[in-house]
C-alpha cells in the first residue's frame, strides 16, 4: 500500500520533472538554432555585400573600357574629318588655280580670235581681188569655172575608182584562190584514207579437190542451198582447190565466203547445216556493220547518231563506188569537211556529221528508187537529223538547192575525195566511152573544129574557128557546153571546159 502511495506521489513529480527537462533542452536547441540562423544570415549579407562590390568594380571597368573605345573612335573620326577637310581645301586651291589659268587662256583666245577674224577679212578681200582678175583673164565666171573643175574632177575620179575596183577585185580573186588552196591542201595533208578495189567475184581456197564434191552434194543440193540462201553464184570448175563466188552485192558475197569457209572448217556440209551457218554468219555481219558504224562515229567525234543510222553507215563498208570504199570515202569527206569548216569558222560538227551521212543512201538504194542523195536525205529525216543536215545530204550532188555554207564544204570535200589520184577507177570501156561522149557533145556546137578530152576526162579543150566564133560567143559557148555535160552525162568530180579561139594575122614586108 505504501508503495502504491509512493508511486502515486512520485508519478506526477516525475512527469513534471520530465516536462521541465524537455523544455529546458528545447530552449537550449532553439537558442542554438537561432544562433546558427543568425550566423547564416550574417554570412549571406557579407557575401552579398562582397558580390555587390565586385559587380560594381566590374561595371566600372567595363564602362571605362567602353569610354576608352568611344574616345578612340572619336579621335579617329576627328582625324578622318581633318584629313577630308585638308583634301577639300587642297582641291579648292587647285580649282582656284585652274580657274585662273582658264581665265588667262580665254583672254589669250579672245585676242587670237580677234586677230584671226582680221586676217580672214584681209584674205577675203585679197581673194575677191584675185578672183575678179582671174575672171577677166579667163573670160568666164567663177560658177562656170567651178562647174568645169567639178566635171574634170568627176571624170578623173571615175577613172581612178574603176581602176581601184579592178585592182581590188583582182587582189581579192588572187587572195581568195590562194586561201582556198591553202585550206584544201591543209585538209588533205591532215587526212588520209585507204581505198579498196571493186570486185564482183571472190575466191575461196579448198584443202583439196575432194571438197568440191562435198560442196556440190548429192544431186547438187548443197550448192543450190548455198546459192539460194546467200543470193550469189557458186562457180566450181577445173581450177584446182578453188571455188569462185560471183555476185554484184558485196554483202552477200561476204556472207557466202564466210559461210563456205566455216562449213569447210567444220567438215559437216548438208542443207540443214548450211542454213544454220548462213543464218549465224548473217547475224555476225549485221553486228559487224553496227560496230563499224559506231567505230566511225567515235573516231570522228560525232555523238547522238541513231542506231539504224550507225548500222547503215557500217553497211557502206561493203559497198564500193568506182572501186572506192564508200565507208572510207564517207569518213574522209567528214574529216575534210570538218577541217575546212574549222578553218573558215563554220559549224564543224554539222560538216562532219553531214559528211559521214552524205552517201548513206548508197547502202539501201534500190534500182529505180531515185538518186542516192535524195534517198539518203529521207533516211536521215527518219533518223531524226536536223533540217540543215538533211539539206546538206540532199544537195551534195545539186539535187536540191544548197541552204548553208556547210553544204558547199561537204560537196567540195566529196569532189576532193573522189578526184584524188588513185581513189576511183573504172573499166577501160566505160572510161573510153565517157571521153568519147565529152568530145561528141562539144563537136555538136557550130564553129567547133577539134575537141580533146584530157586529164582522164576532167578537162575538155575545144578549138573553134575564129571566123565563126567571136570572143563573146566563145564565152557563151563554154558555158553552154558545160551545161550540156551536166545535163547529159554522169561523172565523178568536175569537168573543166576550155574554149580556145586563135586569131592569126599575117602580113609580108617586101
Amino acid at each position: 500500500m505504501l508503495v502504491k502511495i509512493i508511486l502515486i506521489i512520485a508519478l506526477p513529480v516525475v512527469g513534471t520533472l520530465g516536462y521541465a527537462l524537455r523544455a529546458y533542452f528545447g530552449r537550449i536547441k532553439l537558442n542554438s538554432a537561432e544562433a546558427r540562423s543568425h550566423r547564416i544570415v550574417q554570412d549571406a549579407l557579407k557575401e552579398a555585400e562582397n558580390k555587390r562590390k565586385e559587380l560594381l568594380i566590374e561595371a566600372k571597368d567595363q564602362l571605362l573600357k567602353e569610354k576608352n573605345i568611344l574616345e578612340k573612335e572619336a579621335r579617329e573620326r576627328r582625324q578622318e574629318l581633318q584629313a577630308v577637310e585638308k583634301r577639300l581645301m587642297q582641291k579648292e586651291e587647285s580649282i582656284d588655280t585652274k580657274l585662273e589659268e582658264i581665265q588667262k587662256q580665254e583672254k589669250i583666245l579672245e585676242i587670237r580670235d580677234q586677230e584671226t577674224k582680221e586676217k580672214a577679212e584681209e584674205l577675203r578681200k585679197e581673194f575677191e581681188k584675185h578672183k575678179q582678175e582671174l575672171e577677166k583673164i579667163a573670160g568666164m565666171s567663177s560658177s562656170e569655172a567651178k562647174d568645169l573643175l567639178m566635171k574634170n574632177v568627176e571624170n578623173e575620179s571615175r577613172f581612178d575608182i574603176a581602176r581601184l575596183i579592178n585592182k581590188i577585185e583582182e587582189e581579192a580573186k588572187r587572195s581568195a584562190e590562194k586561201k582556198a588552196k591553202e585550206i584544201i591542201v591543209s585538209a588533205l595533208q591532215r587526212n588520209a584514207s585507204e581505198y579498196t578495189s571493186e570486185n564482183t567475184v571472190t575466191t575461196v581456197s579448198l584443202p583439196s579437190d575432194e571438197m568440191k564434191g562435198r560442196i556440190i552434194g548429192r544431186e547438187g543440193r548443197n550448192i543450190r542451198t548455198l546459192e539460194t540462201l546467200t543470193g550469189v553464184d557458186m562457180i566450181i570448175d577445173d581450177t584446182p582447190e578453188v571455188v569462185v563466188i560471183s555476185g554484184f552485192d558485196p554483202v552477200r558475197r561476204e556472207i557466202a565466203r564466210l559461210s563456205l569457209e566455216r562449213l569447210i572448217q567444220n567438215g559437216r556440209i548438208h542443207p540443214a547445216r548450211i542454213e544454220e551457218v548462213v543464218e549465224k554468219i548473217t547475224k555476225e555481219i549485221e553486228e559487224t556493220m553496227l560496230e563499224e558504224g559506231e567505230k566511225a562515229a567515235y573516231n570522228l567525234g560525232i555523238p547522238g547518231l541513231h542506231k539504224d543510222a550507225l548500222y547503215n553507215i557500217g553497211k557502206l563498208k561493203f559497198r564500193t563506188s568506182y572501186g572506192q570504199d564508200v565507208l572510207a570515202h564517207s569518213i574522209e569527206v567528214a574529216n575534210l569537211a570538218g577541217i575546212m569548216a574549222g578553218e573558215l569558222g563554220l559549224d564543224v560538227q554539222l560538216a562532219k556529221r553531214a559528211g559521214l551521212l552524205h552517201d548513206i543512201g548508197k547502202g539501201s538504194i534500190v534500182e529505180g528508187e531515185g538518186a542516192h542523195a535524195i534517198v539518203g536525205a529521207e533516211m536521215a529525216k527518219k533518223f531524226g537529223e536536223s533540217e540543215k543536215c538533211i539539206n546538206v545530204i540532199a544537195s551534195h550532188h545539186n539535187d536540191r538547192e544548197q541552204e548553208s555554207f556547210e553544204a558547199v564544204l561537204v560537196q567540195v570535200a566529196d569532189a576532193i575525195s573522189a578526184s584524188r589520184p588513185g581513189a576511183r577507177r573504172e573499166s577501160l570501156d566505160t572510161y573510153i566511152k565517157r571521153l568519147d561522149n565529152l568530145e561528141k557533145i562539144a563537136s555538136e556546137f557550130k564553129g567547133v573544129e577539134k575537141t580533146f578530152a584530157i586529164q582522164a576526162g576532167r578537162e575538155l579543150r575545144v578549138m573553134v574557128d575564129n571566123t565563126i566564133v567571136s570572143d563573146e560567143k566563145a564565152e557563151t559557148m563554154a558555158r553552154d557546153i558545160a551545161q550540156r555535160i551536166e545535163s547529159d552525162l554522169k561523172y565523178p568530180g568536175i569537168v573543166r571546159v576550155t574554149v580556145i579561139r586563135e586569131t592569126r594575122i599575117i602580113d609580108y614586108a617586101r
